[in-house]
Parts: C-alpha cells; sequence; structure tokens
C-alpha cells in the first residue's frame, strides 16, 4: 500500500462480483467490485423508493454513455430511459471553435432498448426518424462496438454566446449532420461500483465505467474525423433509483499523459453525488493501463453558476488529502433544462481543459495542464 491508501476506506477495495445485482429476496448489494454482473435486474429491488413498487419502472433511470476523445473534438453518445421517456443523444465538441453541437430526441421509453448487462454481444439502441445510437458490449473481452447517426436540427450552443441569446434562442438552431462508428478495447480495469442513496436502505445507484482504446471516425457536418494513436474513450453503464430530489457533479478527462517524459494511458471520473456515505462508497479513481489507483471523496465549486455561464467559467475540484488538486477551464456548456409538470432537469454539460494535479496511492503527481475536461453539473425533481 502507498503513502496515501490511508486515505481510502477498505470498503472502497474491490471483491468478487456477486452474479445478481439484486438477490433472491430483492435485496441489492452494494460495494466495489471487480467485474461485470451478469444480472441488473434492478424492478426486482424490494421498496427501493418512497413509492409503491408497482411505479418502480417510473423511478428507474439506466443508460449507456460513450465520451470519444478524438484530435479535433469530443463526442458524447447515450441511448436512456428514465421510465417516462427515453432518449436518444448526441453531443459533439469541437476544441478549435469551443462549439457544442447537440441532437436531443426524444423517444418513448418502450422503444428504448437497455442492455441487460454489459456481456456476450448484448445490445443498447435507441432508434428514431433522426438516427440512431447502438451498442454492442463485449466486455467478458475487452471489447464493445459503438455507432450513431444523427440528422436534422440540431442546437449549435455559439463559441460568443454574448452576441445570441445563450439559452436554446431560436438562432441557435440549425441543420447539422453527424454519423460516427468505433470499436473500443478495454486499456484499464473497470471501475464497478453498487452506492447506497438516501430514502430507503434499498436505493441503489449502480455504474460501471471503462477506459478503452477506440479505432473508427466520425463524420461532422460532412468533414471526416479519423482516430489516431491517442484516441481513447469511457464507456458508463449507469442504472439507480435516484431521489426526487438530486443533484451531482462530475468531471472526466482521457488520453496520454506525460509522465517523467514518458507519453502513458490515464484517466480519472470524479463525481460528487448523493452517495450515503462517500468515503466507503464512491467512484473515484485513476485509471492506467492494466491497473486502476483510488481517490477519495471531491467537491466541486463554481466560479459561475452553469445557469449563468456566457463563454467562461471555472470548476474547482478537489479533496481533503491534496490527492486531487484540479481546475477545469469551461470554455462551452450545452444546456438541456426541462421544467414541465412532474419533471424537472437542468442539466449542464461542459467542456474544456484540466489544469492542476492528482496523485495516486504511491503519492505520484501526474500534472494534467491542458489535458480535455469534461463534466455535468445535474439537478432533478422528479
Amino acid at each position: 500500500m502507498g503513502e496515501y491508501s490511508k486515505f481510502i476506506s477498505e470498503k472502497r477495495r474491490a471483491v468478487p462480483t456477486p452474479k445478481d445485482l439484486v438477490d433472491e429476496n430483492g435485496k441489492v448489494v452494494f460495494g466495489t467490485f471487480d467485474k461485470e454482473f451478469e444480472t441488473m435486474e434492478l424492478l426486482r429491488a424490494k421498496k427501493p423508493t418512497r413509492a409503491p413498487d408497482f411505479l418502480r419502472k417510473f423511478k428507474l433511470t439506466l443508460w449507456e454513455a460513450t465520451e470519444v476523445h478524438l484530435k479535433n473534438g469530443v463526442l458524447l453518445a447515450v441511448v436512456c430511459d428514465m421510465g417516462i421517456f427515453g432518449k436518444q443523444l448526441n453531443m459533439f465538441y469541437d476544441k478549435r471553435t469551443h462549439k457544442v453541437y447537440c441532437w436531443d430526441t426524444q423517444i418513448k421509453s418502450k422503444d428504448t432498448v437497455i442492455a441487460p448487462n454489459l456481456l456476450n454481444g448484448s445490445v443498447a439502441e435507441a432508434n428514431s426518424e433522426f438516427g440512431f445510437v447502438k451498442y454492442v458490449n463485449n466486455f467478458q473481452d475487452g471489447k464493445a462496438e459503438l455507432s450513431g447517426k444523427h440528422t436534422g436540427k440540431c442546437l449549435i450552443t455559439p463559441s460568443d454566446p454574448d452576441k445570441v441569446a445563450w439559452k436554446s434562442a431560436k438562432e441557435n438552431y440549425g441543420e447539422a449532420t453527424i454519423e460516427y462508428d468505433f470499436t473500443l478495447t478495454r486499456l484499464s480495469k473497470p471501475c464497478v461500483v453498487s452506492i447506497p442513496f438516501p430514502y430507503s436502505d434499498n436505493r441503489t445507484l449502480y455504474s460501471q465505467k471503462d477506459f478503452f482504446k477506440a479505432e473508427g471516425k466520425l463524420i461532422i457536418n460532412g468533414e471526416e474525423m479519423l482516430a489516431d494513436d491517442e484516441t481513447t474513450a469511457i464507456i458508463d453503464d449507469h442504472r439507480g433509483y435516484y431521489p426526487r430530489r438530486a443533484h451531482y457533479d462530475w468531471v472526466t478527462t482521457m488520453g496520454v499523459c506525460d509522465v517523467n517524459g514518458e507519453k502513458k494511458w490515464l484517466a480519472f471520473n470524479l463525481t460528487h453525488n448523493q452517495s450515503t456515505d462517500e468515503e466507503a462508497y464512491n467512484e473515484n479513481l485513476i485509471f492506467f493501463e492494466g491497473k486502476t489507483s483510488l481517490l477519495p471523496p471531491v467537491r466541486f465549486t463554481r466560479s459561475v453558476e452553469s445557469k449563468d455561464f456566457r463563454n467562461y467559467s471555472e470548476w474547482t475540484v478537489k479533496d481533503e488529502h491534496d490527492m486531487v488538486n484540479l481546475k477545469f477551464k469551461v470554455h462551452g456548456i450545452n444546456p438541456m433544462v426541462m421544467h414541465a409538470l412532474i419533471v424537472n432537469i437542468d442539466y449542464y454539460v461542459a467542456w474544456g481543459e484540466l489544469e492542476g494535479y492528482i496523485r495516486d496511492e504511491d503519492g505520484n503527481k501526474y500534472i494534467l495542464d491542458g489535458m480535455m475536461g469534461m463534466g455535468e453539473d445535474k439537478t432533478m425533481l422528479l
């Protein structure tokens, strides 16, 4: 164990994964695990929320999402089922212009396919008249395939929002197209967690995140972008019962980092959410090639609230032990705000550059200045 390992709870160490996320008695298992679950039938969980069990489907959020980091931009591709409705989402951040392109299509929940697990060719897929997002998962072999297409109306968040009304103004919509096809090969060990959430002793937020090398191409508005030797991706498979009032902060990076003059694969995940015991149950870690190193709980502060963003803000992300000391310099934010009778969502996806460092459990410091950053600031009232 390294000198900083004393700041990591023993409950954060991965244990062998049981077959089922929900046992035969309807009880969810909590902890950090070493591989994929074979079954994740969260609708079998007993009393995961305060609502009657027959309403569980409408309280359960499911998604599979991927960030692909290319030389000139970052793709976010999502298949999501929120019980009330489904979603097919593609976003692209152009690092050269700081523009964000967002194709966001709401579809029926019953038309959204969420993979039962991440094994043996299981498929997650969302189709609409405007395109599709599709995953083929073979995590038992460290592989996945991602493909998608979207055409038509697109929200283009301008690079100079002071000149155009920022929040989804009609002037910001335009016709745009995106198409992509990637093969992903795992670089690191997986991060598999089941985190207890408040208001029920059987409410979980499950997440599996994996760091991949990506091969393939993306075409946006006719411009072809090919993967190169440094193109990477992270898949997030995510399932859980969020509280009626929920909030989380998240930031990530992925790619190649200069470590003592040598290029090495590196990614991290940093999240602050409503875990009932963040020391024992969180998903903060560094991905390296072939291994991971755990990180403690973190806190986020912002120089400008996401709802007030115009063309620049800074997020500070720190822990209590000097393992995480980062500034996320945000140059682009895409707002997805929905206020309806029974659903209120304020969801902001942020893009920019990192400044600062993280430490592994041995105390080694990794300077991340200039690496791409992507984050989310999401508040929900469901």
